[in-house]
């Protein structure tokens, strides 16, 4: 196995571990959580959290975990895509589904994490004008 290899196997490793951490500990605090599972074009992001009263108006949260370089605009711009293929496979509007990612901060537990969204998303402003 070359260098290059064996560090993308353990990137994988260490990305999967940071997913079950963030679902096995929202779950503890009694958060609906599903892990999703598709790839390539048709990913729906790595979670689903289903919220009985919604902080705001949105029932589902899809999360996208990230344990890898920080890289905030190609993060955010993969949740959303996700969040939309979320939406469309279950004939869901996608205005009825948050997008966040969730950020692994080195040396810090689960709770710690970093969530990305954009205003725009975060307080619910209409799309700008092309």
């Amino acid at each position: 196995m070359t260098e290059i290899a064996a560090r993308n196997r353990r990137n994988k490793r260490r990305g999967a571990s940071w997913e079950a951490e963030l679902r096995d500990g929202l779950r503890e605090h009694e958060f609906d959580i599903e892990r999703l599972r598709l790839a390539g074009k048709d990913d729906e992001g790595d979670h689903v959290v289903r919220l009985p009263a919604p902080p705001r108006h949105r029932p589902f949260v899809v999360i996208e975990a990230k344990s890898a370089k920080f890289e905030p605009g190609t993060f955010v711009k993969e949740a959303l895509r996700e969040r939309d293929a979320f939406a469309a496979h279950r004939g869901l509007d996608p205005a009825d589904v948050d997008a966040i990612v969730a950020v692994r901060r080195r040396g810090a537990n689960w709770r710690k994490a970093y969530v990305l969204t954009t205003v725009e998303e975060y307080f619910d402003l209409p799309p700008e004008a092309a």
